[in-house]
């Protein structure tokens, strides 16, 4: 199916004259719609002529077209049929959104009665303007009319001399037809480069398109991601509106994903193969995969049946290939190569073109810098300044002041360390990466595992891993649902709440209870699923004892294996202690004399072997005795002689031991002499 736009000028003074009263004006507009109406009933829903709008002189008209034969002619007749003299008029082909951009504007100017029924009548509803930008996602574009020569130039730059010059080879050996004739073959390009990708169909459609193996210019492109689900009507939609043309799909999987992932898009690519297969002699198809997509592929050949497919990929060059690949970029841009461009390329290794491309790049950065123009040798890249700068934002310095917490502090910097990695990277080939962050972490109360995840929350934030940073926490009585269906429901909607922010699960054993088939389980089960489905925008964190912690993820080995750091809190040691104590006492205003200091690390090393020892939280817990102690002792000497410094000032004497509980001795883990 085609779809055309013409316009022109005309000089018939029906449709030029400037002060038509209104009423002369509806009397034309209805008489050409009703015109049009009668002309189009006689092609039987081959073809559809309609004027869109008109602005005195210029006039435009639209072409829905299933048959081109004969397409001039047919609108000559049409023009007389509704008395139009259109002068120096020009056809172009445009796309299905032209199309239907065309047809909502010749509805308001009343030309078409309801652009809904044209729809329908050429199976094109599912486009229609209630619907459309909705359900639909896809992309459309023009083949352009190029010379043999310069698509095979083009080809070369691609390192395409097994794959795709080959095929060029084909296409241009078949004889010309004068119509399109069905499709011996269709394609499937396998590349992680999204410019060679759409540089490699670009010209696949272009050499089709110049031996007359293709009938339309326009082709549609959609992108699908495993899991995605797209009605099979959908599909038929949209490959029923390229009939004569070509549908590229871009199937945006990796070989990362496993078993599970590709089998979760199993049901789409069942759906899309039964459908490409049955427009296969009307449609051209262009399945377009990543370069190492290896179970996705074999799910698409499973369904492809007896359609033949060529493959299309990228070839490897090494040693004197990849240096004359290398020279041919350096005489695109008129630059003498040296020793340097060469430097980087080891004689038994195999390159892509997009590895190539970025060595050369790098290269000719440089070459720019200090040959052609010298004068900027000294000049530092951004690549540079990004690599040296410091994480953004409060939130990491206020981390990296705390006490302890080495394995927080060293997995925040890991991650933002990535983040820096992939941007630096990306033009030397590192891929654009979005791994999964979810955590647990392990340890006994007061080791702030709740202020470090409400940290790495803006810290992410701040530094552009997540969108809005917040900590949404949550327990069991926020997941676990009281009755029969409300779980499931209810953590998708946690998680919902969670988008672009860190969903923090404490004491997260509690959601299974060792009672197998519980509520708790589906909770689990729904979790280990939405984890997946947000790996990109939400980071969940596990938390809670160590020993329960193992326990809990031994239980579901599916959670487990998609954690990607556990990060012990370690209890702290009694000189953390007295230091957790001074920042505690500093963000208060206050200070700790060095008796007092001496003091409290007696009672914390005493509180250390405690069964119920709060780590931090008895720390803070002390403090807020001392200063009410403080506020006694002040009390009680003479107002006038306290200073500033009394009022700022922890004394030994404002230190009180706590009260001693019973059962304090820790129980020791493991076996031990008696």
């Amino acid at each position: 199916m085609r779809f055309y736009r013409v316009e022109g000028f005309t000089a018939d003074e029906k449709w030029t004259e400037k002060n038509d009263s209104l009423e002369r004006r509806r009397e034309r507009v209805r008489r050409v719609a009703l015109n049009s109406h009668a002309f189009n009933q006689k092609l039987q829903e081959r073809n559809y002529y309609f004027v869109v709008d008109d602005s005195h002189l210029d006039i435009s008209l639209g072409i829905i077209c299933s048959d081109s034969g004969c397409l001039e002619k047919q609108l000559l007749a049409y023009l007389k049929n509704i008395g139009l003299e259109l002068r120096d008029f020009h056809i172009e082909e445009v796309t299905l959104k032209n199309m239907l951009d065309m047809l909502r504007r010749s509805d308001r100017n009343d030309y078409i009665d309801d652009e809904d029924e044209i729809l329908e009548a050429f199976d094109l509803d599912r486009f229609s303007s209630h619907r459309f930008g909705r359900e639909f996602d896809f992309g459309e574009n023009l083949i352009s009319v190029t010379r043999k020569e310069d698509i095979y130039r083009k080809a070369a730059g691609f390192l395409a001399e097994e794959f795709l010059i080959p095929e060029l080879d084909r296409i241009y050996a078949g004889k010309s037809r004068s119509k399109a004739g069905g499709h011996p073959v269709h394609y499937m390009v396998q590349t992680d480069d999204r410019e060679i990708r759409k540089g490699m169909c670009r010209l696949l459609l272009e050499a089709l398109y110049a031996n007359e193996r293709i009938g339309n210019r326009r082709y549609t492109f959609v992108d699908f991601r495993p899991g995605e689900r797209f009605s099979a009507l959908d599909y038929d939609s949209l490959y029923k509106s390229n009939i004569g043309g070509t549908m590229i799909v871009r199937y945006n999987a990796n070989d990362d994903s496993e078993d599970d992932h590709a089998s979760a898009g199993r049901e789409t690519i069942e759906i899309l193969c039964e459908t490409m297969k049955k427009y296969r002699h009307q449609v051209l198809t262009v399945f377009c995969l990543p370069r190492e997509c290896t179970k996705s592929k074999i799910i698409f050949y499973e369904n492809l049946g007896n359609t033949c497919f060529i493959e299309l990929r990228e070839d490897f060059a090494s040693g004197d290939r990849a240096k004359q690949y290398l020279r041919m970029l350096a005489g695109e841009q008129a630059i003498r190569t040296d020793r340097k461009l060469f430097a980087g390329i080891e004689a038994e290794k195999g390159y892509l073109a997009t590895e190539l491309r970025s060595q050369f790049d790098e290269w000719y950065s440089n070459k720019l810098k200090s040959s052609i123009y010298p004068q900027y040798k000294n000049t530092v890249t951004i690549s540079q300044e990004l690599k040296a700068a410091k994480p953004k934002g409060s939130a990491y310095n206020e981390l990296m002041e705390m006490t302890g917490l080495s394995e927080a502090k060293k997995v925040i910097l890991q991650a933002l360390n990535y983040h820096k990695a992939q941007k630096l990277f990306a033009d030397k080939g590192m891929k654009d990466d979005h791994p999964a962050m979810h955590m647990v972490f392990t340890g006994n109360p007061g080791t702030a595992k709740t202020t470090a995840a409400r940290l790495f929350a803006q810290i992410m934030k701040e530094n552009g891993l997540l969108s809005k940073g917040k900590l949404i926490e949550a327990g069991r009585a926020d997941l676990v649902g009281r009755f029969v269906g409300w779980t499931a429901p209810t953590v998708k909607k946690k998680f919902e709440q969670a988008k672009g922010s860190v969903l923090f699960i404490d004491e997260a054993y509690s959601l299974v209870d060792d009672r197998d088939g519980s509520f708790g389980d589906e909770a689990i089960n729904t979790i280990v699923q939405e984890m997946e489905n947000h790996r990109e925008d939400v980071v969940v964190i596990f938390a809670g004892y160590p020993d329960k912690m193992e326990e809990f993820l031994q239980k579901n080995p599916g959670l487990r294996s998609r954690i990607a750091f556990h990060v012990p809190f370690a209890d702290y040691s009694t000189d953390e202690l007295c230091s957790i104590a001074n920042l505690i006492a500093g963000k208060k205003g206050l200070k700790i004399e060095e008796e007092a200091i001496e003091k409290l690390a007696g009672i914390f090393e005493t509180a250390r072997i405690s069964r119920d020892f709060g780590n931090g939280r008895y720390v803070r817990n002390v403090i807020e005795k001392a200063k009410m102690a403080q506020a006694v002792r002040l009390l009680s000497m003479d107002l006038d002689k306290v200073t500033g410094d009394d009022i700022r000032t922890i004394c030994a004497a404002d230190i009180e031991p706590p009260v001693p509980a019973l059962n304090k001795e820790r129980v020791p883990i493991g076996f031990c002499a008696a």
